[in-house]
């Protein structure tokens, strides 16, 4: 009977105890079996105290820098994720939480919401690592284009614009400079002495209209940049010489009676007199 009681338990290990243990306990570091009272490393004097606690923190730590080469380490950031990439869109990609799509077409990656070629205007897209496109013509080839054209125009269009014979007698010059004066609009600052009256007209191709043209007076002391943006307001043409370097799309004056472009720092006093006709043109100007 006392053999069948002691095949249940087992004797405490430790030096001067030897007590019966039913529940005994084992001790990772020197595996040896002890009793409730002498379970601890301490209290048993395990000779090999702090072994297996120093273990299972190694364990851990390697386990942790396991689990941070294969992760980003928490959320995504611009340094650490991938965002989609639509311009108007600040989702992260390839996590957890949202997949990334890959285009064939432009080669770039979107979130689920913009992974459709209409939904981020793929059609409008450089693809990454496409070739280059083929280089436009030169600054010669486009300098030779615009004197092409400027010729073209003085040539089948200039009949159109130019002034109307001037009146023989003086009277009816009066009268005409006159109507000239009362149907003219400009800019009420500037004194009546300094008042220079212009027909001013635009070339078909600078507008969708065909040659519109108004009455409109300008200071003799202004620049003829500056009277160029105003009579560009003025007929409602539209800008763009402080928005682009090439001549392509930059408004020029050409000046009728003197047969020639004007410089944008040339004053209207010098060059233009009362009755005269200028016609805004587009892409005709010297390179510079």
């Amino acid at each position: 009977m006392d053999k069948d009681i002691e095949a249940i338990g087992a004797n405490c290990q430790y030096t001067y105890c030897n007590q019966l243990d039913f529940l005994p306990f084992r001790c990772e570091s020197c595996k040896g079996t002890y009793c409730l009272e002498h379970r601890t490393e301490s209290r048993h004097e395990c000779p090999r105290e702090g072994e297996w606690a120093a273990a299972r923190r190694k364990a851990a730590g390697a386990a942790g820098a396991s689990r941070n080469t294969n992760s980003t380490g928490g959320k995504p950031t611009l340094l650490t994720g991938t965002q989609c990439s639509h311009p108007s869109c600040k989702t992260y990609i390839n996590t957890l939480n949202s997949v990334g799509v890959a285009c064939q077409d432009c080669n770039r990656q979107y979130c689920l919401k913009h992974r459709l070629r209409e939904d981020h205007s793929c059609a409008t897209l450089v693809p990454i690592g496409a070739r280059p496109a083929a280089q436009g013509p030169s600054q010669a080839d486009k300098a030779k284009a615009a004197l092409g054209r400027l010729k073209v125009w003085t040539k089948e269009k200039q009949a159109a614009v130019l002034p109307k014979p001037k009146p023989s007698t003086a009277a009816t010059r009066i009268v005409v400079l006159n109507k000239l004066k009362q149907t003219a609009k400009g800019d009420e600052k500037v004194p009546i002495d300094k008042r220079i009256y212009l027909h001013v007209e635009a070339e078909a191709s600078t507008t969708s209209s065909k040659l519109p043209k108004a009455e409109f007076w300008y200071s003799r002391d202004w620049s003829v940049g500056r009277m160029l943006d105003a009579a560009a307001g003025g007929l409602q043409v539209e800008n763009v010489n402080n928005r682009v370097e090439g001549e392509e799309e930059r408004l020029r004056v050409f000046h009728v009676e003197a047969g020639r472009l004007l410089g944008y720092a040339e004053k209207v006093g010098d060059t233009c007199v009362t009755g005269n006709t200028v016609v805004l043109l587009r892409g005709v100007g010297p390179t510079s």
